[in-house]
């Protein structure tokens, strides 16, 4: 029997390591949203504790029908008043390190779903 390896036409993450992710064949060393429909911004901030409610209404703008946080080399959850953008428009959030929504995300968007990653690149130690 012939085996066709997937076809993976959207966005994907390539690989990753400490303060980087790769999307498609560019390595990223900042902080970065990457959606399944193309979309992709700079996520303007290198420490969980730099994060803001501004930081998730991006998201929400893109009205994806989930989104995955990648809160750093580590689970850190953000703080319920951020979300309230995201749950006014009953858009899920899962939240797990970085490496674990690079693989997450890659599993969700060749099943045609419209996720976006945000992704907390933090420095490399």
């Amino acid at each position: 029997m012939k085996l066709q390896p997937d076809k993976f036409d959207v966005q994907s993450i390539t690989g990753y390591g400490p303060g980087w992710v790769g999307i498609n064949t560019e390595k990223v060393v900042n902080s970065v949203v990457v959606g399944s429909r193309g979309e992709r911004l700079d996520w303007n901030c290198s420490r969980f504790e730099d994060l803001t409610a501004e930081h998730f209404a991006q998201l929400a703008a893109l009205a994806p029908e989930l989104v995955i946080f990648g809160s750093g080399q580590r689970i850190r959850f953000p703080q319920p008043v951020w979300l309230k953008p995201m749950m006014a428009q009953r858009v899920g959030v899962e939240t797990m390190d970085t490496q674990a929504a690079c693989r997450t995300y890659n599993i969700l968007a060749q099943e045609g779903r419209h996720v976006v990653a945000a992704l907390l690149l933090e420095p490399a130690a």
